[in-house]
């Protein structure tokens, strides 16, 4: 059976050769998701050179952030429910899932410090995703520009639940497209985080212009159903 340190090292050859086939040369940053990982298996990562970790619940990582002392950040990039937000702030470096005004309100209330955040959108339209639709990603940006403690760092997708490889891209593109109008339009140079491709699709996401993937069955094993 591979070790976690060959399938890291593994999904970073792929990073590289996704990197090669779409042409570009900016760097892509791992997110490794640890959903239901226990702790030793997430510092057997660490050490194979994870830097960001990715978690879903809040809960799950405040047991893990205790115990994982490595020089690590922590992404949240789960739903985050308005009760959970004072205990995340105490967490996270990074909220991956905005898609309401409402929570990052919550946010700039409870938050000490400046906490960077992606905006989740809904590119491949299904009702069972959170995130906003792309034609409303700006509606809401000139809400959040309002805000002094929630920063805008870039936009986050989770690509449709098909084997479809056509519709797949469709949806990256589409995320692609709004993340170039915005960085484009605030021409704010920290807005530059593209966060688009888990295992099954990072590589089709990279040759579509992410920068940041979210991988953990292709890094872990396949995850217990918990």
């Amino acid at each position: 059976m591979p070790s976690i340190k060959d399938n890291f090292e593994l999904v970073m050859e792929n990073i590289e050769r996704s990197i090669a086939v779409s042409g570009g040369k900016d760097k892509v940053s791992l997110v490794a998701v640890t959903k239901t990982v226990s702790y030793d298996r997430i510092t057997e990562a660490v050490k194979a050179g994870v830097k960001i970790i990715g978690e879903n619940r809040v809960a799950e990582a405040g047991e893990k952030f205790k115990l994982v002392n490595e020089n690590v950040t922590w992404h949240m990039i789960g739903h985050l429910q308005r009760n959970k937000i004072k205990h995340a702030l105490q967490i996270f470096d990074m909220i991956q899932s905005i898609d309401k005004i409402e929570t990052a309100l919550e946010i700039e209330k409870r938050a000490v410090k400046p906490i960077d955040i992606l905006i989740e959108i809904n590119s491949s339209g299904e009702e069972t995703k959170s995130g906003v639709k792309p034609d409303q990603l700006f509606t809401l940006v000139d809400k959040l520009k309002t805000l002094k403690k929630v920063k805008i760092k870039g936009v986050m997708t989770i690509g449709p639940f098909t084997a479809d490889e056509k519709r797949i891209r469709e949806a990256f593109a589409v995320t692609r497209q709004r993340f170039e109008e915005l960085a484009g339009m605030e021409k704010d140079p920290e807005i530059k985080y593209l966060s688009m491709g888990m295992s099954l699709d990072y590589r089709i996401a990279i040759e579509e212009g992410s920068n940041m993937v979210r991988v953990g069955s292709a890094i872990f094993g396949r995850r217990s159903s918990t």
